[in-house]
């Protein structure tokens, strides 16, 4: 695995429709859209998905099902080595194309965000297809949802900033 520089993301291609999580996790993995259907999910409402420096409308979105971040996140398994160093993670969630979005662990796990940070498998009642751009990752609650609605995700790098 290539890296450069201390915050680069891994240079590991993923299989199309599948998201790696890699970086500080204890058991780093590949997960596929046929395990994320196999998880209990969750539904985010339909939303309007708009520009977030213009505000400009770009489409309606129907309700996503998914997966939430953090119950991938357990899975992996947060690294602990010095007493809060999970508390002192980052979360660089990134797409195929290297569109990237962040989270922090408080974030995730210690506000209501948490509760609505989602990989969808499904949009409309209807299995979401990789052409479609699954998997997506999804924040419901944002205020404006397009900066950190990411298509085509690949991946999830786990950091644990260093003081």
């Amino acid at each position: 695995m290539g890296m450069t520089g201390s915050a680069a993301l891994p240079l590991q291609e993923t299989t199309a429709g599948a998201v790696m999580l890699a970086g500080d996790f204890l058991r780093p993995m590949q997960v596929t859209i046929d395990d994320l259907r196999q998880h209990a999910s969750v539904t985010a409402d339909p939303f309007d998905l708009r520009c977030y420096t213009t505000n400009r409308f770009i489409r309606k979105v129907d309700q996503y099902r998914g997966v939430l971040l953090k119950d991938l996140i357990d899975m992996a398994g947060l690294r602990n080595d010095r007493p809060g160093d999970f508390k002192r993670t980052i979360f660089i969630v990134h797409a195929h194309d290297g569109y990237a979005v962040t989270f922090s662990w408080h974030e995730l796990f210690n506000t209501p965000i948490g509760e609505r940070v989602l990989v969808a498998f499904e949009r409309g009642d209807q299995p979401l297809s990789v052409d479609e751009g699954a998997p997506i990752l999804f924040s419901a609650a944002d205020i404006l949802p397009a900066p950190r609605h990411v298509k085509r995700l690949a991946g999830v790098v786990a950091r644990v900033l260093e003081l």
